[in-house]
């Protein structure tokens, strides 16, 4: 059985000190890819799926069961994940239909509010076995809601486990949502902080891994600095919607009478299992050439 939970892969990163690529699904293509990549790279991957990518496709059920589908099939361990929720309901379905990990987002709220319905989210969660990521600190970038240059005090981190019962925490540490270039600066000595701070701190003195979140504007060598201090969960999605976008550009470039899209999106499904393998093993600590810094969306 390859469909694991993200808590496995996430686990295991941290005790290696390495980092694990959660790269987001939009459509069954991506959803192939994903799992392309992690077979060209002969490592773990774990799938999201986000709140907006739920509502695109009319509800969670369909894209969840075809993610599934196409994670048990895999030939590497894949895991499932809920991404960005903000709502608790959601993660009830998620919980139903079988995804091994939740993200709850409550970083819009005050820090009261957000402790409460994530606690509450997570109380349910583990009663299912589900592993359940949450926000501290606000993350810019993401449709206007976050404030940009906010980040997570590491004190409030550990109080904010403590208070929820999360397993992983995603940290507010220079990275931004959506963006279309490879400059954001991390601040590596309060990630190092953070990674402290967590240490223990999780059920029955467990480690907390930290996520970074908005990760498609962040150069390689910064991401692979930031998982030699401490990050573990690198997500990422807009970078690879563009090497998605630029495949099909490219192909009915060549040939503006295609009408069969199946075939400009054969090498664009190609396009994002290449550069996700590459991410995988970047994360991984694994030697890559570098790639670009730069993507169009």
């Amino acid at each position: 059985m390859t469909l694991v939970s993200a808590r496995d892969l996430v686990q295991d990163a941290a005790r290696r000190g390495v980092g694990i690529g959660a790269f987001n699904v939009i459509h069954l293509e991506s959803a192939e890819a994903l799992v392309a990549a992690a077979a060209q790279a002969q490592l773990p991957v774990i799938l999201q799926i986000s709140q907006n990518c739920a509502d695109y496709h009319g509800g969670l059920e369909p894209i969840a069961l075809a993610t599934l589908a196409v994670a048990r099939r895999a030939a590497m361990p894949v895991a499932v994940h809920l991404d960005h929720a903000e709502r608790p309901e959601l993660v009830d379905e998620a919980i139903a239909l079988g995804l091994g990990s939740v993200m709850f987002d409550g970083g819009k709220l005050e820090y009261d509010d957000n402790v409460a319905l994530t606690a509450y989210v997570a109380t349910r969660a583990h009663a299912a076995g589900v592993y359940v990521e949450g926000e501290l600190g606000e993350v810019g970038g993401k449709d206007g809601a976050h404030a940009p240059g906010v980040r997570t005090d590491p004190k409030e981190a550990r109080a904010f486990v403590a208070e929820t019962g999360v397993d992983a925490l995603a940290v507010a540490v220079g990275s931004s949502h959506a963006m279309t270039d490879r400059t954001a600066a991390l601040d590596l000595d309060l990630i190092a902080r953070l990674r402290a701070a967590l240490r223990g701190a999780g059920a029955d003195g467990a480690d907390v891994p930290l996520v970074l979140h908005g990760s498609s504007g962040v150069p390689d060598d910064t991401i692979t600095a930031a998982v030699a201090v401490g990050m573990t969960k690198i997500n990422v999605s807009t970078h690879l919607n563009g090497f998605f976008t630029r495949a099909i550009r490219a192909r009915l470039e060549e040939d503006q009478r295609l009408v069969d899209s199946r075939k400009y999106l054969t090498p664009a499904r190609d396009a994002v299992a290449g550069e996700a393998a590459r991410l995988l093993r970047l994360f991984a600590l694994q030697d890559v050439v570098a790639g670009s810094d730069t993507v169009e969306a």
